[in-house]
């Protein structure tokens, strides 16, 4: 929640107290330095024992709530019939307003069984922008993806409260190309993971819906995020000023024929669902369940992380809750924007990210910028982001490298994890990389998976630019740090 001081500066405050802790170690520079050599310079790779902060995700790195963790504890380890399962039956009904229930390990699961329950070889299926396992998961079936976003949503530095936004007029057309018969759904993600985390509005929802609905295709949702894009919408869209977050959410779900999530993001727990209330959908996906997942009333999840979805889901609607991670990452963008780095404006879900071509304009785009800032900020920091940009893409048929929309390193923030006091030390940290920008130099691969390559790829650096940048670093703050 935000609030503004006496001095009239407005600042994020914490709206929880801390009962436990976990102790951090800020490895030296030198010891950074040697990490990622090992890791390969991928960041993905690093060991937690050398990171001080770890902002590589917020998928399952949330803290959670007392009241999830007590939960927990009174779970029904029942593999058929959990009543905890019921327990989060009646959440999804009550926060969602859906009465069929499939739980799955996490988000990438429920992807999974919705491109093995309606995708086939020929389909295209239109985003909003798509997220890299969703992608993998339509190539996969033998779909392709169709990114449909608006003009203006690859613009990094903008106004636009909405770039998450699809365009109805470009769905249209796509439909008429390819024929309904070979759209099996339109997939709206909330928020827009690899464009910054930028939301879309309900008005644009609606627009969507109507347009798919008028072809006879189902829209599914990607819900990951869905309370902190109903916080966007609760702020940005005026129709909505004055209305609790669970009301933008009941809005939201009006337009939706099947959703899904992860829990590891808004609910914050490890775990995932998909719901529905059409019957033919709920009976298409249920026969993959056990083959991939678990039974019906667990899914791949242990009960005790049922539970805590069940109270994750109700929390979510809570204004605390739902604006704790979206107002952290407005102060982080705010402080870099004063300190002249560029970063994504505007600020939206899930992180801060950094523009890594206007940061390191120096660097081609097939030594992948993002990765080699990743990794420089790692260096200077001891701070794990990740790397969105053509690391996180995969090769075409031809062995080619497909060059990403956008360079960005994610500086994610988990919902009640990190203090103000952590955000100004990265704030202070990247300002000093951004100073001494001309020293990183890029990457090229040396291993490299076949598929989802982010995950275990390992990079080496064109020239000895991580050890002058560490000397450098050195020579500013010293051998402790």
């Amino acid at each position: 929640m935000n609030i503004t001081l006496s001095t009239g500066k407005i600042i994020p405050i914490e709206m929880h107290k801390v009962k436990i802790v976990q102790k951090t170690n800020l490895p030296s520079s030198k010891r950074r330095l040697e990490a990622i050599n090992e890791a390969g310079y991928n960041t993905f790779l690093l060991r937690t024992r050398d990171v001080f902060l770890d902002m590589l995700t917020d998928s399952g790195t949330n803290a959670m709530s007392d009241n999830q963790l007590g939960a927990m504890m009174v779970s029904d380890e029942a593999y058929a019939g959990s009543e905890s399962f019921y327990k989060l039956a009646d959440a999804v009904k009550e926060v969602l307003g859906f009465k069929y229930l499939l739980p799955v390990h996490q988000g990438r699961a429920a992807e999974h069984l919705l491109a093995k329950a309606f995708v086939k070889p020929g389909d295209v299926v239109p985003m909003n922008y798509h997220f890299t396992t969703t992608k993998a998961h339509v190539d996969l079936a033998g779909g392709k993806v169709a990114e449909i976003f608006k003009e203006g949503a690859l613009e990094t530095a903008s106004s636009n409260p909405f770039k998450g936004n699809l365009d109805p007029a470009k769905l249209e057309a796509l439909v008429k190309q390819h024929g309904v018969a070979h759209i099996p759904f339109v997939r709206m993600e909330a928020t827009t993971n690899l464009i910054g985390g930028q939301p879309f509005s309900m008005a644009n929802l609606r627009e969507v819906k109507a347009m798919a609905a008028s072809f006879g295709i189902p829209l599914v949702f990607d819900g990951s995020l869905i309370s902190e894009n109903a916080y966007f919408i609760q702020q940005r869209e005026p129709e909505f000023k004055g209305a609790t977050i669970q009301q933008v959410i009941t809005e939201l779900m009006k337009n939706v024929d099947i959703f899904y999530m992860s829990g590891r993001k808004s609910a914050a727990v490890r775990g995932g669902l998909i719901a529905t209330n059409e019957k033919k959908f709920y009976d298409a996906i249920l026969p993959w369940l056990p083959v991939y997942e678990g039974f019906a009333t667990y899914g791949g999840m242990s009960t005790k992380e049922v539970e805590a979805m069940a109270v994750g889901l109700r929390e979510m609607t809570e204004q605390a809750v739902a604006s704790s991670g979206a107002d952290f990452i407005q102060y982080f963008v705010n402080r870099l924007e004063e300190e002249g780095v560029p970063v994504v404006t505007p600020a939206g879900g899930l992180a801060c990210h950094l523009d890594a071509m206007r940061f390191l304009p120096h660097i081609p785009q097939a030594q992948y910028p993002a990765g080699a800032l990743a990794a420089a900020f790692y260096i200077a920091s001891g701070v794990r982001g990740m790397e969105r940009g053509t690391v996180s893409m995969d090769r075409d048929a031809q062995g080619n490298d497909v060059m990403s929309d956008l360079e960005l390193l994610r500086l994610a923030v988990p919902r009640r994890l990190y203090t103000m006091s952590h955000i100004e030390y990265a704030v202070d940290r990247v300002k000093w990389l951004y100073a001494h920008r001309e020293m990183v130099g890029g990457l090229q691969f040396v291993e490299e998976p076949p598929v989802l390559r982010f995950f275990f790829g390992r990079l080496e650096p064109v020239g000895d630019w991580g050890v002058q940048l560490a000397a450098a670093f050195r020579a500013d703050f010293g051998d402790e740090f």
